[in-house]
């Protein structure tokens, strides 16, 4: 008998986890790999849990496509993976279980990094070799993402007529990552031909049946739940889950409560829990009525938004020329000198005081931590640059939570320099996301969410400043990056240092049509191996040779070098005021002297070009 018609008067029970019984082959190991490797391993697993009491087995295939096998060079061995894995659970089921083929969701947290395409390709490969070798049914499971999910259900509905199970997995309570409420996500599913609906993975029984609590019985699918064994600890390098099968057998009716018609397990269950499920429910009939509590909009009274006391830089930089200069937080842990320089450049009326992370990937006294005492103690604004590179999802949102918490709301979103360029080569490069997900993160919380869609109970006030990189082959391509940003919610640009007038006017010309404003970087030179270092070794940065020869001049004279360099500088400001209402200063090997100078210079000369313009547009 179809398993669907049996669910109209049964729960049935599915298995658990095969991963994590594989994962004594170790952590690196590609599980699905063992389907030809190991073939009798795979069929002991099933075979287990068919004992445990489960009606329906899922082939060892969740992670049997062409994009997570291409992690282990197996790419092309996508046909020959998932065949042998149906078979194996054909042998083990016999006539006493039916077969699920099993085909997982591939984006996690940052969905853009696949790019849709690249998931229906890779999804219809599997998908035929599965329908080739007679499955009784498809599970996708531990789908994040919905645009993910949509896109592949229509495709596989399209495909076959065989039952479908579409399961999400979500990050908090009740809603997807995207902030859809779950009871819209099994609507949706529902509607584009989902035979079965549910939950699988992340969450353990407990949250699981509190999110199954805020949705309805579907109207014509069935409810599915496959909860983790709670949550993983990590002990001695290996991953372990404590939940125990008599906690899942406590559980059983709660689910049947919840209108669940099939049962299973995620991450850390084994045929015991399987069992216990069994053992709990099986002969029950189900439940066809149940009533939802409406759930209280929950109002928040004590902490009322965060209103900014001055207007956002971007803003500034709209209405009047406007100045910025960085200076970077101390190597060493003295900060003497740092904070003389602070006071200094304070005097010269700058907008802000910009603080690098980690720049070229070495350590530095913490740009939030020196950005407080600014703020504080001094009265400046500070500019917090956030790089991608040190720290992972978890750590971004909660650097953001502190940043907001100590009202440090400009923020400068950037890659990073590679950790292997630092101070520290071996370190790891995190990278978690790229610095458009980084912004959108940033603009995200100013809705009141972080970025797994959790409500924060207040919104954030930060306004984003993004890099803008013009010293490349092609600009075009630069000012399309641009644009992406603004449309990931940059506010503002900060370029590296500019040293060429002419690049100066072209980038003016590019970016015209830009309504966000520029601050054009300028980091005035302090020799002559100063400008060949920084034209032939760093990243992003170009000298005109015709400044090379005139630093060159001066080489075995340090004071006119760097008096040459300010003059550079100042030639710079002149063209970039004329050009654009924002000037980024960039302070050379904590030599603030020389930007003190150049930051009075070009408060006066800009003032000059706006007086010079008002009076313009007045004549005309």
């Amino acid at each position: 008998m179809n398993f669907l018609k049996r669910m109209e008067n049964e729960i049935l029970i599915a298995d658990g986890a095969i991963g994590t019984l594989l994962y004594s082959y170790g952590a690196g190991t590609c599980f699905e790999e063992l389907n030809t490797s190991h073939p009798d391993d795979i069929i002991q697993i099933h075979k287990a849990y068919m004992d445990a009491g489960a009606d329906l087995i899922q082939t060892n295939t969740y992670a049997a496509n062409y994009i997570k096998l291409e992690r282990y060079g197996l790419e092309d061995q996508v046909k020959e993976i998932n065949s042998a894995a149906v078979k194996h659970a054909r042998l083990a089921a016999g006539k006493d279980a039916e077969i699920l083929g099993t085909i997982g969701g591939n984006r996690g947290i940052r969905p853009s990094a696949i790019p849709i395409e690249e998931i229906k390709r890779s999804f219809r490969e599997q998908l035929y070799c599965l329908l080739l070798q007679g499955i009784d049914g498809i599970l996708l499971e531990t789908f994040y993402d919905m645009e993910e999910i949509e896109t592949v259900l229509a495709i596989a509905r399209k495909e076959t007529n065989l039952p479908i199970i579409a399961q999400v997995s979500l990050q908090e309570i009740g809603i997807m990552q995207d902030q859809t409420p779950l009871q819209q996500v099994f609507n949706r599913l529902e509607d584009l031909g989902a035979d079965i609906v549910g939950l699988n993975c992340r969450l353990g029984p407990h949250h699981m049946i509190s999110s199954l609590e805020q949705v309805d019985l579907p109207a014509k699918a069935f409810l599915s739940a496959y909860p983790n064994a709670g949550l993983p600890a990590y002990t001695d390098g290996k991953f372990h889950y404590e939940g125990t099968p008599e906690y899942f057998k406590k559980s059983a009716r709660s689910f049947r409560e919840q209108g669940v018609r099939l049962l299973g397990g995620c991450c850390g269950t084994t045929p015991e829990h399987i069992r216990a499920f069994a053992q709990e429910i099986k002969g029950l009939e189900p439940v066809t009525e149940k009533k939802v509590p409406v759930k209280q909009r929950k109002i928040v009274v004590a902490s009322p938004d965060v209103k900014r006391p001055v207007p956002p830089l971007h803003q500034i930089a709209k209405e009047r020329p406007s100045v910025i200069v960085e200076l970077d937080s101390p190597r060493k842990l003295d900060t003497t000198r740092f904070f003389e320089g602070a006071k200094a450049l304070k005097e010269t009326g700058i907008d802000a005081l910009t603080l690098a992370d980690n720049s070229l990937a070495s350590p530095r006294i913490s740009n939030a931590a020196i950005g407080h005492l600014l703020k504080e103690q001094i009265g400046m604004r500070p500019l917090v640059h956030l790089t991608c590179r040190d720290r992972n999802i978890i750590g971004l949102q909660s650097h953001l939570m502190g940043l907001h918490t100590l009202g440090l709301h400009d923020v400068l979103a950037v890659t990073g320099d590679p950790a292997r360029v630092g101070d520290f080569p071996g370190a790891s490069s995190v990278f978690d996301v790229s610095s458009f997900e980084l912004i959108e993160m940033i603009k995200q919380f100013n809705s009141g969410l972080s970025y797994s869609g959790k409500d924060l109970g207040q919104k954030g006030a930060f306004s984003v400043g993004a890099a803008f990189n013009p010293n490349v082959r092609s600009l075009e391509k630069a000012v399309l990056r641009m644009e992406k940003k603004i449309e990931a919610g940059a506010d503002y640009f900060v370029t590296q240092p500019v040293y060429s007038e002419k690049l100066l006017m072209e980038v003016r010309e590019a970016t015209k049509h830009i309504d966000a404003p520029v601050y054009i970087g300028l980091m005035p030179l302090t020799s002559s191996r100063n400008a060949e270092f920084l034209h032939n070794e760093v990243p992003g940065i170009k000298i005109s040779q015709e400044i090379l020869e005139t630093m060159a001049k001066f080489n075995n004279e340090p004071l006119q070098s760097k008096r040459e360099g300010i003059a550079i500088t100042k030639e710079l400001i002149e063209a970039a005021a004329e050009l654009f209402n924002g000037i980024y200063l960039i302070t050379p090997f904590m030599n603030y002297e020389m930007t003190v100078e150049l930051s009075r210079y070009a408060h006066e000369y800009s003032s000059l070009v706006s007086r010079r313009k008002q009076n313009v547009n007045i004549v005309n």
